[in-house]
């Protein structure tokens, strides 16, 4: 049975960090396209990838960090922290482009990359360069690659209202976000591209369920609970379902078999985002493929033993320090696509940057580690400009830190680094 002991405010889930730097560093792969590396990533197991399991975990960080904030109600400042997110974010995407469209614009003028301005939807910075920076700046127009961020801040002017309906009415909540989700999918709800047509690739109106459910999951983490308790009846057709997709993709029989049901059901008249493969409206295979993902690795026991371990702390140390690393993940990434057009190279080649650009982030996540600690330090009783430099710090207080037991087990005290 799990503890029924609330999550400490300040309190970090191991399960979280882990997830989330292991989804930063699948992403990273699957930017790099055409690299051995990439084979590993969960998407050639299952209809989802990384991309949604980082949006569920980010609906799980956004309950656990702002959650106690709005457990009285909505208030000024709550909300403001939470828009100053969102703001965050928008700026570190605009910083972002600006390096690829610098990136490839270099690739294109010095080395012959002109490959790449389509491959990355610049072909308006070369045909209507005005058109192009409207849109960039208006989030109108997303490059191929640098398009998450625009739809995770979106989703995080949203948070406050669906954090506090998630307080007030879990079902109330899962009930809204399903809703929203069928009317978008229904109607082809998008919000608009320019100086293209259509809508974004990441479309927030779709992704806002994923983003729902990983604030319900938080929610309930945060009080001690499971918002989708463990049961049988649900852990074998989750299971089942797994493993379907992973015979699925890896299968022409049953991609053209299952394929061919597909087709039928939507000569039927079956709603597109039911049955399709659809990643923009988060189609239903995708998402019942995401969903029984999450659960299943919820389970307590072997998964949650790994995360805490001490083997797995450089990627804990990454998911501490998503923002940041993802956006130098992203820098990064377009830099390697650029390499490989102006210079195809082989697996060597392909190792450096791969492995080279995961060191970077990784270090970049070390850096930020121990300038936190420095400020802890600065922080501390007694450690104005008198105190002593080079003291040794503070003993940890082992309740305080990222690797924090989590309420279902004991197990963390024990594993924990």
């Amino acid at each position: 049975m799990p503890d029924k002991t609330p999550l400490p405010s300040g309190a970090r889930d191991p399960r979280l960090d882990f997830f989330r730097g292991l989804s930063l560093v699948m992403i990273y792969l699957n930017h790099v396209p055409g690299t051995l590396y990439e084979l590993i990533t969960s998407r050639n197991f299952g209809h989802s990838d990384a991309a949604e399991g980082f949006v569920f975990m980010s609906g799980c960080a956004a309950a656990l960090a702002y959650g106690p904030k709005l457990a009285g109600g909505l208030n000024v400042p709550s909300v403001r922290k939470i828009w100053g997110r969102s703001w965050l974010l928008y700026l570190v995407h605009l910083m972002t482009a600006a390096w690829a469209i610098a990136i490839i614009s270099a690739a294109v003028k010095w080395f012959d990359g002109a490959a790449l301005l389509d491959r990355n939807a610049l072909m308006p910075l070369r045909d209507d360069p005005f058109a192009f920076l409207i849109g960039i700046a208006t989030l109108g127009h997303q490059i191929g690659y640098v398009n998450i961020l625009p739809m995770y801040a979106v989703l995080l002017l949203g948070a406050p209202f669906l954090i506090r309906l998630g307080q007030r009415s879990p079902m109330g909540l899962l009930a809204f976000t399903i809703a929203m989700w069928c009317v978008t999918g229904l109607f082809r709800l998008d919000l608009p591209n320019y100086p293209f047509e259509g809508g974004w690739f990441f479309n927030p109106l779709a992704w806002q369920l994923i983003f729902s459910i990983g604030i319900l999951t938080g929610l309930a983490l945060r009080g001690g609970t499971r918002f989708v308790p463990v049961k049988p009846w649900l852990v074998w057709p989750a299971a089942a379902w797994l493993l379907l997709c992973a015979i699925w993709v890896k299968s022409e029989y049953l991609m053209g078999a299952l394929g061919h049901v597909v087709w039928h059901l939507r000569n039927w008249g079956v709603p597109f985002f039911l049955v399709d493969f659809d990643k923009t409206y988060v189609s239903g295979p995708r998402l019942l493929h995401i969903l029984s993902l999450a659960y299943i690795l919820s389970l307590p026991g072997i998964v949650p033993r790994i995360a805490a371990s001490r083997a797995m702390a450089p990627v804990r140390k990454l998911g501490r320090h998503s923002l940041p690393v993802f956006a130098t993940g992203t820098i990064l990434a377009i830099f390697s696509q650029a390499v490989k057009e102006v210079h195809p190279g082989g697996f060597a080649q392909d190792s450096v940057l791969i492995l080279g650009g995961l060191a970077i982030q990784y270090a970049l996540a070390s850096v930020r580690d121990w300038l936190r600690e420095v400020d802890k330090r600065a922080a501390a009783p007694g450690s104005g400009p008198g105190a002593a430099i080079g003291a040794p710090p503070p003993a940890p207080n082992p309740r305080a830190l990222s690797d924090m037991p989590i309420p279902e087990s004991r197990w963390a005290a024990r594993n924990a680094p």
